[in-house]
């Protein structure tokens, strides 16, 4: 478990822009390190915000975008191509504009996918394509992700981990279908904690004033399952970016922002 570490930015612009310029660095030291890199996306307005900084970046050419792979934490279980699904927005926001290698887009299945609308089959299908891409030099059965982002939810979710719910008190499996979820669509696929936390660094991403709270509440020693940003940590990193409004309510004793 690693200590938080905070950064904060002006505003959600700059955080984008900064954090994708980090994100830059750290894919191309993975793959001059490994020769490959693996990072699992978020969705949601930060987490969109920022793929579409990185396809702005004049850096950006500097990844091998073939040596890449990309995995969600999770999705809306919702038809293929809907504008709501987490993939949809990434590829709009980047990913249709650089030279990824297909096969390395491991896009959470739909609800109209081989699983059809039992988002428990999609939900063990994923698990069991980490377990694939797992090697024996990572920790269980998922890939040791250089870089998982997540967005913070204003009730302290993260993925779709919510508050006291079944998936945030799961501790075995790494992948679980969501149901009842409390805010649209009800229905979700999620990375779990123990998979998030095989992450060599955790990214959690909070800008706005209606962050505030959430952020004040996971950085000061809430319980995971009463507040699940508490309990996203990587095994080397974990990182806090925020912009000035979303870390309004943070004591200052988290002070200073941690270095590049």
């Amino acid at each position: 478990m690693s200590t938080p570490q905070l950064v904060v930015h002006h505003d959600k612009e700059l955080m984008a822009q900064a954090a994708a310029a980090r994100l830059i660095t750290k894919i191309v030291d993975a793959q001059a390190s490994r020769g490959s890199a693996s990072v699992v996306l978020t969705g949601g307005r930060n987490g969109n915000g920022l793929l579409a900084a990185l396809a702005a970046a004049p850096a950006r050419d500097a990844i091998d975008w073939g040596r890449l792979d990309l995995w969600w934490g999770d999705e809306r279980f919702l038809p293929e191509g809907d504008p709501d699904r987490n993939v949809t927005q990434a590829r709009e926001a980047l990913l249709d504009s650089v030279p990824l290698d297909p096969k390395r887009v491991h896009a959470m299945p739909a609800s109209d996918g081989p699983f059809g609308t039992d988002v428990d089959a999609a939900a063990a299908s994923y698990a069991e394509e980490l377990a694939r891409a797992a090697g024996p030099e990572n920790h269980g059965a998922v890939p040791t992700f250089d870089v998982l982002m997540l967005g913070v939810g204003p009730d302290t979710h993260v993925a779709s981990l919510f508050p006291e719910l079944p998936a945030v008190r799961e501790t075995e499996r790494t992948v679980v279908g969501v149901h009842g979820a409390p805010k649209p669509p009800p229905t979700r696929v999620t990375l779990t904690l123990p998979a998030i936390r095989a992450a060599r660094e955790v990214w959690l991403l909070a800008a706005g004033e209606d962050k505030a709270r959430a952020a004040a509440i996971a950085l000061s020693g809430a319980g995971e399952i009463q507040a699940p940003a508490a309990g996203a940590y990587g095994r080397s990193r974990t990182l806090w970016l925020l912009d000035a409004a979303a870390a309004s309510q943070l004591p200052r004793s988290l002070y200073p922002p941690a270095s590049a």
